[in-house]
């Protein structure tokens, strides 16, 4: 029997009207997207940019208007919430952005950008909040003293330490990072991605992970799922993503990802993807990928394929997914 799950999305659309003559237009940013995340797991999804997964963790961050799906936090559907009720959910999710500059206002002290969601959210005195900014602080590797800088005194790794003390400033049981280490450089993303996995360890915090870099979505993840032009295509548990991909899109992905030489020279020839995706004010009635696809057939451009299970906990929606052989990385 799988885990409970603490975050369920099932069946999400995020539409947006978008200004365009001579008529409005809807840019389909997520089109039906569902996945579940149990207590202490790590959920990736993972596609180019504009494939909708930003917009879904900001969807499930209530930062975005849905259209259409649930969105449940412990069984409670948080879509329609607002006012009190949201105020009260916010203590249970926390975002950590792409930009640690950008998303920490310059002209407050570190320890003040700390406290602030402990004061919003947590109605503590003034003492017990000083004294959660110090266990905080020392929590994510950073000195008592670094509360009274201010943002532009920390290095880049130090900032990203710093939103991380912040996202955990309520104790919430889901952190949503949104290409969380994309901003820093090859050793001080291994080093946060290892703070990551030490905080969910001691905590049992549950993680919705958006990136484009598979080599990061491997070391943290244990489910992932790939988005394009709005819709997951495939998802898997790590194991069964990285050994044995079904999708011809995650072939493409993992193709590209490998490091110039032989095998990335002879792959790209027939796994990796041309072309521009189609635009998601008027997506295609076939399957999405099909305009790019090596590997497309006339019932590909005319019926959209389903996401069906091919084994344990793995799914993919693609007509010719027991036709053609995945390539092999390694």
């Amino acid at each position: 029997m799988s885990a409970p799950a603490l975050l369920e999305v099932d069946g999400l659309f995020v539409h947006f009207e978008a200004s365009r003559r001579p008529k409005p237009a809807v840019v389909h940013a997520v089109d039906g997207v569902s996945f579940r995340i149990p207590r202490g797991t790590t959920f990736g999804i993972v596609g180019e940019s504009g494939s909708g997964k930003s917009t879904t963790a900001q969807a499930v961050m209530r930062l975005v208007p849905t259209t259409a799906g649930a969105i449940r936090l412990d069984g409670r559907n948080i879509i329609d919430l607002n006012g009190v009720a949201l105020h009260e959910v916010r203590k249970s999710l926390q975002m950590i952005f792409q930009d640690p500059f950008s998303s920490l206002d310059p002209r407050r002290r570190a320890g003040n950008l700390i406290a602030e969601p402990i004061r919003l959210l947590e109605h503590r005195s003034k003492d017990e909040t000083a004294a959660r900014v110090d266990e905080l602080l020392a929590a994510v590797g950073l000195q008592p003293s670094a509360a009274s800088l201010f943002p532009h005194q920390f290095s880049g790794g130090q900032r990203q330490r710093l939103c991380i003390a912040r996202a955990l400033a309520t104790a919430p049981a889901l952190i949503v990072c949104d290409e969380a280490v994309s901003a820093l450089d090859v050793a001080i993303q291994a080093q946060i991605l290892n703070l990551l996995l030490r905080l969910q360890a001691e905590r049992g915090l549950a993680y919705l992970f958006i990136s484009h870099d598979l080599g990061v979505v491997q070391h943290m993840c244990d489910e992932i799922a790939v988005m394009y032009l709005g819709q997951i295509i495939e998802q898997a548990p790590n194991s069964a993503f990285f050994s044995r991909p079904h999708h011809p899109y995650t072939w493409s992905l993992m193709t590209a990802a490998l490091p110039a030489g032989p095998l990335r020279q002879s792959l790209k020839k027939s796994y990796l993807a041309t072309g521009e995706p189609p635009s998601p004010i008027n997506p295609p009635n076939g399957c999405r990928f099909a305009s790019r696809c090596p590997f497309v057939v006339t019932r590909c451009r005319e019926e959209a394929p389903e996401l069906v299970a091919i084994g344990t906990g793995h799914w993919v929606a693609c007509h010719r997914h027991d036709e053609i052989d995945p390539p092999v990385f390694a």
